[in-house]
């Protein structure tokens, strides 16, 4: 009797690291690569490399957002990408035209920001129509979307690759704000607020340090807003109900079509403010400015443990997927890594993240099982 006491207490054991292995390990791999950087390439543990991480991070993440939620509910969105382009050539054009026709800067960037996000709002709507009332497939229909927004947003530039020519006040304006910072830490002066000081020698402007840079900052909200509604609203927990069975949600008196439209708005809406925030980086409105990021910020959902079958996933989680990616690309190229491999290296980790997400489903099902 002791004996078979003894065995199943080490059988919970095992199973309980098991568990913790499955649903931590982007957090350990994460730790994991950060060690192996910092060990062998030069500079790359530092607040200044940190930050640039999170700071490239953020575009990933904000699509990473949206896409989770449309995960959860056993979808895709393919289209994302190009609507970052789209708010981004769009907050561009109308920031330029604006200041160009005599409007005080302040007010084009308000409108110019306002009218980019409410335009990516559109392929979200359709998007979503097409799929809960049409019923077409979510691949095919963001897919389409995919093409005709791509198209929208290179006829708004001309075909050109970059929305320019912006006026000199904007540019400074826009810079502050995308490449800034809300803290700095100067060497010999400490911490200073909003902007970093002029004037500083070239030996200490290599040792100035950006703590909270103002994307990071934006991202960092969009993260804390959108985790409360997935992880303690109604709406997030209708949105697991309808990825887990959406017969059942549909029994249960939720209206899943209704809810799966404003599934893909939000997932629209969160590429629109990543397309915002590119425009403000780069100055400039790129039509292409999401497209080698759509297949990260999937990557970036799966690696963080959304199960592709719906029902399972947490913001967190694609926010730690988009800063595994970062961590990758930076530290490859530091490591002067041809750019050719960081796409296969990427490719294994979601493969990975696939086969552990996988055996942590077969562990829940073998616990179910033996009771």
């Amino acid at each position: 009797m002791a004996t078979a006491t003894a065995s199943k207490s080490a059988l919970n054991t095992r199973d309980r690291l098991l568990d913790i292995l499955a649903k931590g390990w982007a957090y350990f791999f994460l730790l994991a690569m950060v060690l192996f950087f910092s060990a062998t390439g030069p500079g790359f543990f530092s607040v200044n490399n940190f930050s640039n991480i999170l700071v490239t991070s953020t575009l990933v993440a904000l699509m990473a957002i949206g896409q989770t939620y449309v995960v959860i509910t056993s979808g895709i969105d393919l289209s994302i990408g190009w609507t970052v382009g789209l708010a981004s050539v769009v907050s561009a054009r109308t920031m330029r035209d604006l200041v160009n026709g005599g409007m005080d800067i302040g007010t084009a960037m308000l409108i110019g920001v306002s009218l980019a996000l409410l335009v990516s709002l559109i392929p979200g709507i359709i998007n979503g129509i097409l799929i809960a009332r049409v019923k077409v497939p979510a691949f095919i229909a963001t897919l389409g979307m995919y093409g005709i927004v791509r198209g929208a947003a290179f006829l708004l530039t001309d075909g050109q690759q970059v929305v320019g020519n912006l006026p000199e006040g904007l540019r400074e304006v826009l810079r502050a704000l995308g490449n800034g910072s809300l803290l700095y830490y100067v060497p010999d002066q400490g911490l200073v607020w909003f902007a970093r000081p002029d004037n500083l020698p070239p030996q200490v402007i290599r040792g100035v340090a950006s703590l909270l840079p103002y994307p990071v900052i934006v991202t960092a909200v969009v993260v804390v807003v959108f985790a409360f509604i997935l992880g303690r609203t109604q709406f997030g927990r209708h949105t697991y109900a309808i990825g887990g069975n959406p017969d059942a949600a549909t029994r249960a008196g939720i209206n899943v079509k209704n809810h799966l439209l404003w599934i893909y708005v939000l997932s629209a809406f969160t590429a629109g403010i990543a397309g915002v925030l590119h425009s403000f980086r780069f100055t400039a409105g790129a039509p292409q400015a999401g497209e080698a990021a759509l297949l990260q910020s999937v990557a970036a959902v799966v690696i963080g443990g959304t199960s592709l079958f719906g029902g399972e996933g947490k913001i967190s989680g694609a926010v730690i997927g988009a800063v595994i990616i970062g961590v990758l690309q930076t530290g490859l190229v530091i490591l002067n890594v041809d750019s050719i491999w960081q796409f296969i290296v990427v490719g294994v980790v979601i493969i990975v993240a696939v086969l552990v997400n996988q055996a942590q489903a077969a562990l829940e099902r073998l616990r179910t099982t033996n009771g």
